[in-house]
């Protein structure tokens, strides 16, 4: 639009000269001894006209004859911008495509090459990544240095080192090297929100509770970190703050910092229950467990909260029974409600509950637990059973490593089952006898010398010699209502 202005203003004066000058038939005489030049006034017009765009034309190759060197040098400059950039990207996909010894040598091409400092900061942070990957620490380090060195004081530079190489150290372990890198970053401004999740990473290896605390909550208010990530993070500081009070003051400085949603959480709720179970604070621990079991249930919470003393029995096991309500096959909240009908010497309903867990999942726990309490009736045949599977079982664990975790949904990998094979045991299926106790079962009966009932005959034997409802009390189990029990309705009525 600016051009087309521009050009419409040329014509019109180009018109209205064309019309002065048509008017005007005057001429230029130009006196110079011995010369004399005279022209019309329109010739002279045109042709100063002309002769100022013709000096303007020459000043402006002149100017560009003077200006070649520096033309010259913006060109060298211009390519070696355009070769390190090509570098750099070629290096980076190397990188990503996971080709890293390619991109090792582009990159190092370029820190070869280039007079850029930001281009050798940016060329070494890469090729360290690159090194890494390749196991290469020590070319990683000189890489590392030469983009310390060329980052100078730049703030940008230098805040880009920092947290390049800690991203490495973590990476590899090197938590202190990290730290030494990330906390003057986050001394400096608690606005580098990576920098901070990288400082919080490298705490969270050192096993520095306190400080991973301190950092989620700072992270939590400037919505810097995903609320999943930070829970984790608050469940294992928590926890570790309760563990570590030894005071009651202490401990509830550590709890009413917690908001409500995080003491529900299982690791701060079993530190809490256990210190308060060490404080023979059973009352506020059973509150503390019944919140976290409502949210999210574990067999772990439900190991604690059955572990009482026998004056409170009675209220944890009403809540138990609301919970078998809604959760009828969980084994590890029928095993809570066995031990809990033992504390409060409910021999019967004790039985039928561990029983109800043992055919859910064969536990070596439940056959302990079932040989106490056969122990304690005088049934002597029945214990010995249950005792010579769990000693078996037992004994054949092999023995793990500190460092071996076992993947969660593995049920044969845990060590507490009986349904897993022995080592050197020959299998033996018999179908009269139930599948999860096949592998147990049979290393005890396969001995000559003894004669052990299968737990099917077992069951049978014990139905019909020892009646369940003999082993009941009579009187109704305080705060449940026993026809709204899981086993109310097969209890017989005489």
């Amino acid at each position: 639009m600016k051009t087309w202005i521009w050009t419409c203003i040329v014509f019109v004066a180009a018109v209205a000269l064309a019309l002065v000058l048509r008017d005007h038939n005057g001429n230029v005489l130009i006196v110079a001894p011995p010369w004399h030049v005279s022209f019309s006034i329109t010739f002279g017009v045109i042709a100063l006209i002309a002769g100022f765009f013709g000096f303007y034309a020459l000043l402006r190759l002149l100017s560009w004859l003077t200006g070649s060197p520096e033309r010259f040098k913006i060109w060298r400059r211009r390519r070696a911008e355009k070769r390190d950039q090509e570098l750099l990207q070629n290096g980076w996909i190397s990188t990503l495509e996971g080709r890293y010894a390619q991109a090792e040598k582009e990159l190092s091409k370029l820190l070869a090459k280039t007079k850029s400092k930001t281009s050798k900061v940016v060329a070494g942070l890469a090729s360290a990544q690159a090194s890494q990957y390749l196991e290469e620490y020590q070319r990683r380090d000189e890489a590392l240095q030469i983009a310390q060195k060329n980052a100078g004081s730049d703030p940008r530079l230098k805040l880009a080192y920092a947290t390049a190489a800690a991203e490495l150290y973590l990476e590899q372990g090197q938590t202190q090297q990290a730290i030494d890198l990330l906390q003057p970053v986050q001394d400096a401004s608690s606005r580098h929100f990576h920098a901070t999740r990288l400082l919080l990473k490298a705490y969270r290896q050192q096993d520095n509770y306190e400080r991973v605390y301190e950092l989620t909550r700072l992270l939590l208010r400037r919505s810097a970190i995903d609320k999943t990530q930070a829970l984790a993070y608050i469940e294992y500081a928590a926890a570790r703050r309760i563990q570590s009070a030894t005071q009651i003051d202490s401990f509830k400085a550590v709890w009413n910092d917690l908001r409500t949603e995080e003491k529900n959480l299982e690791q701060v709720a079993i530190a809490a229950a256990q210190f308060l179970e060490a404080q023979q604070n059973y009352e506020e621990q059973a509150r503390v467990l019944e919140a976290a079991i409502q949210q999210k249930p574990s067999p772990e919470l439900y190991s604690l909260y059955a572990n009482c003393p026998a004056e409170h029995y009675s209220r944890r096991l009403s809540k138990a029974e609301e919970w078998l309500q809604k959760y009828p096959h969980d084994p590890a909240l029928l095993i809570a409600l066995g031990r809990l009908c033992i504390t409060g010497q409910l021999w019967g309903q004790a039985e039928h509950y561990l029983k109800r867990s043992m055919k859910i999942r064969n536990d070596l726990r439940v056959h302990a637990l079932l040989a106490q309490l056969y122990d304690a009736l005088g049934r002597e045949e029945d214990a010995r059973y249950h005792w010579r599977i769990a000693a078996v079982t037992a004994g054949a664990l092999p023995v793990m490593t500190p460092n071996r975790l076992l993947p969660a949904a593995d049920l044969q990998a845990d060590p507490t089952l009986v349904d897993g094979h022995l080592p050197e045991a020959p299998l033996i299926v018999d179908n009269d006898r139930p599948m999860a106790a096949s592998a147990v079962d049979s290393s005890v009966l396969g001995a000559k010398s003894h004669t052990v009932l299968a737990p099917s005959e077992m069951t049978e034997t014990s139905e019909n010699s020892h009646h369940p409802d003999h082993y009941f009390d009579s009187a109704p189990i305080p705060g449940v209502d026993v026809t709204m029990t899981s086993d109310g309705s097969s209890r017989s009525k005489d």
